[in-house]
């Protein structure tokens, strides 16, 4: 058996997926999933099947599909989305059209002589034209016997406009100075007098909204395939024949050697033949702490090389690279999501056939009670008029445009409608530790001096060199020693850097030694046992330690590590006020991970864990039957926030981690991921308000306008009203504020 990927397209609800998931699982040998969500079908079928079957049995159902190309495109190569773009064209001349039919359909000052035959020039364009995906989407619907809310769309658009056309060619609607009045009364009509093209117009506008908004989103979810292959470098400096040659990095063979020089990305994976430095993993890894390498190490590609010179021999390129199975477990945790069925799909699936059939009841019922026939068709096409769902239409995106909008102001931007469902559930968080929970970055947290030493002379010699260093761990100590004396450090001569271990200079004519304990002692210097002791203990907390001394002296450590953020531990505890369980999960050891989750509060932790090994924690955890939010920020976190019911990616991590969430927190603030929750949680009830609300208004017109006693503005008064609310509710959603949890 293997596996073929199919992109799907023209798919406009859950219902959707589902028929072409059945077509494909009746070919013999073919087990077939298909995600709404994602638009593709992952199909397992027997070795040497033709894929192009699968496609053509695909466009046989009614919808396109295409076989994925060989190699990933580059971002800059990357196709727009035609289906995107004619939806928006279709939107903005509907909206165009559609404005000016509503307003004079309800508002009488503005029924000039002959403006039904003006709203019949903007309306007809809309209901024909701008909902034609509406009506394609009904027909293959009818073709496989199935209903779904396309279907009343349609019909009800169709219905509007050809009884506004009867009533104006062939009633009396089309006369001159023909208004619609404002009778708030119940009475019985034969429609003849009266329009309903602001009804057809207003529907495909409002619904054409609602589909622009979530096919945009649904645009995304290739953008962390993008981001990642834009992570890599774009050429390297290949090693020929002893001579560097700068080529593209498609060229590069396993067995090349190639130059890395400082603040170059490391092109491949690979093994140092020959350099020492320091290597910042942080944007694969999303750990602070550079990662010392010299001869024989292992480097991977996308890292940062931050001091000495390397040459490194590629011993995996292209699709074999960790960054490359990085993409492979984003874009699987994405696609092996479960279909989100909207919320009015679901309520639609009974809806619809109930309002067709009631139409059709009512036609009969009226000709067999012997009432004329333009009567028993004003009932009927009342019926699907007044059920057509302006105010569904404007139930979803309203509440998430609302949303999303306040969720910007705060720094949270939500992903669509489907990920509001997941917050609802959530009941287990997982917090990445750096970056996430601590600041995930370098920093001087503590100086410990031997005795009779000063810890500002300490931080100022130790300062100096340091200053002179490009490590990222000497910068931390130099930044931090400026910020402590308050004062500019004093110039360093005769600078030298021992890689690996550490540096030296001449400050003030101190021979000053700033490194690891075993360059002190080449210099005989040696801690005291209080000294020593307060650096084994910073060390078993995940810190790094740095010793000093001058003078035939040791004269202190500084401790650098990352620090918790301060406001970690009100988010914890806002978390757990929302009913969710904190779990902290990281690439630390056991020690400094959980000396961290004590800080801020947190009672499990997941240590030690590799970054592919992440997805496979979500995964048991899921398992167990828990619903799991993942909130971190480094490209390892990419596949597990994928993999995540919830990912919620911290805005100051990178790009990938950003794409695969579901909610991006542009502040690097834990708390906001707690308003994250509340908002979308907020969002999720007020769409649920609104649809309840739409539908109540369909149900209790329908026995209305099947007994023959819809009045045309009556009806109009009641949509607009309907709409109304719905707009007014989502806009409570402004007034949504952070919490602060006390202590």
């Amino acid at each position: 058996m293997t596996s073929v990927e199919l992109k799907i397209g023209g798919m406009t609800c859950a219902s959707c997926a589902n028929r072409i998931e059945r077509k494909l699982n009746k070919l013999d040998g073919v087990t077939a999933s298909v995600n709404y969500a994602t638009e593709k079908a992952s199909v397992t079928v027997p070795a040497g099947f033709d894929a192009d079957l699968l496609v053509a049995e695909v466009e046989r159902t009614g919808y396109s599909a295409t076989l994925p190309a060989a190699e990933p495109a580059a971002a800059d190569d990357e196709p727009g989305d035609p289906e995107l773009a004619s939806l928006r064209q279709r939107l903005i001349v509907s909206t165009v059209l559609s404005v000016p039919v509503i307003l004079m359909a309800m508002i009488p000052a503005l029924q000039f002589t002959y403006w039904q035959w003006a709203s019949l020039a903007l309306a007809a364009p809309v209901i024909i034209w701008g909902a034609l995906p509406f009506h394609r989407a009904a027909w293959v619907n009818l073709r496989h016997g199935a209903a779904t809310m396309d279907t009343l769309i349609s019909m009800g658009t169709l219905a509007a406009f050809l009884w506004s056309l009867y009533a104006l060619f062939f009633g009396t609607a089309g006369m001159p100075g023909m208004t619609h009045g404002f009778e708030l009364t119940l009475s019985r009509s034969d429609g003849a007098a009266n329009i309903y093209l602001e009804v057809g117009a207003g529907v495909t506008m409002f619904i054409l909204a609602g589909r622009y908004f979530e096919k945009r989103s649904k645009r995304q979810a290739g953008a962390a395939m993008r981001a990642l292959i834009e992570l890599g470098a774009k050429d390297v400096a290949v090693l020929r024949d002893g001579v560097e040659a700068r080529i593209p990095i498609s060229q590069l063979q396993v067995g090349d050697e190639f130059v890395v020089r400082p603040g170059e990305k490391i092109a491949t994976d690979g093994v140092v033949v020959s350099g020492h430095s320091a290597v910042d993993a942080s944007m694969l890894t999303g750990e602070s702490v550079p990662v010392e390498v010299g001869e024989a190490d292992a480097v991977t590609g996308a890292t940062v090389n931050t001091s000495g010179r390397l040459v490194v021999r590629a011993t995996r390129v292209g699709a074999d690279t960790q960054l490359a199975q990085m993409a492979r477990l984003v874009e699987e945790a994405q696609t092996g999501k479960a279909q989100v069925q909207r919320l009015a799909d679901r309520i639609s699936g009974v809806f619809v056939p109930i309002v067709l059939v009631i139409a059709v009841a009512a036609l009969v019922g009226w000709l067999v009670a012997g009432f004329p026939v333009s009567a028993a068709f004003t009932a009927a096409v009342a019926v699907l008029v007044i059920a057509c769902p302006c105010a569904l239409g404007l139930a979803t995106p309203t509440a998430l445009l609302v949303g999303t909008g306040r969720g910007a102001q705060l720094g949270i931007l939500i992903k669509g409608p489907e990920v509001l469902e997941s917050t609802r559930k959530v009941d287990t968080v997982v917090l990445d530790k750096t970056g996430t929970v601590t600041s995930g970055r370098m920093s001087l947290v503590d100086v410990v001096t031997e005795d009779g030493t000063d810890a500002d002379e300490l931080l100022r010699l130790a300062g100096a060199v340091e200053h002179a260093s490009e490590h990222p761990i000497a910068q931390a100590i130099a930044t931090g020693a400026v910020s402590a004396i308050g004062d500019a450090l004093p110039a360093v001569s005769d600078f030298a850097n021992v890689e690996g271990r550490g540096v030296q200079g001449v400050v003030e004519g101190h021979s000053i030694v700033v490194g690891r304990e075993t360059l002190l002692a080449d210099w005989s210097l040696a801690l005291s046992p209080r000294v020593a002791a307060a650096k084994v203990a910073a060390e078993a907390e995940g810190k790094t330690v740095v010793a000093a001394g001058w003078d035939g002296a040791a004269r202190g450590v500084l401790i650098v590590g990352d620090t918790v953020k301060p406001t970690s531990a009100e988010a914890v505890r806002g978390l757990r006020a929302l009913g969710l369980e904190p779990i902290m999960l990281t690439g630390d050891n056991e020690a400094a991970a959980r000396h961290i989750a004590a800080e801020v509060g947190i009672n499990e932790v997941i240590a030690e864990v590799l970054p592919h090994d992440k997805v496979a924690v979500i995964t048991r955890l899921q398992a167990e039957g828990r619903v799991v939010a993942m909130v971190g920020d480094g490209v390892n976190d990419a596949p597990a926030l994928a993999q995540a019911d919830l990912g919620l990616a911290m805005g100051p991590g990178t790009d990938v981690a950003i794409e695969a969430a579901d909610i991006a927190l542009v502040r690097g603030d834990l708390r906001s991921a707690v308003d994250a929750i509340r908002l979308s949680r907020s969002t999720l009830s007020t769409i649920k308000t609104n649809l309840f609300w739409a539908f109540a208004y369909n149900v209790a017109a329908i026995p209305i306008a099947a007994l023959g006693m819809l009045n045309p503005m009556l009806a109009g008064a009641a949509m607009a009203l309907s709409s109304v609310f719905v707009v007014g509710n989502s806009l409570r959603l402004r007034a949504f504020r952070p919490a602060r949890v006390p202590r």
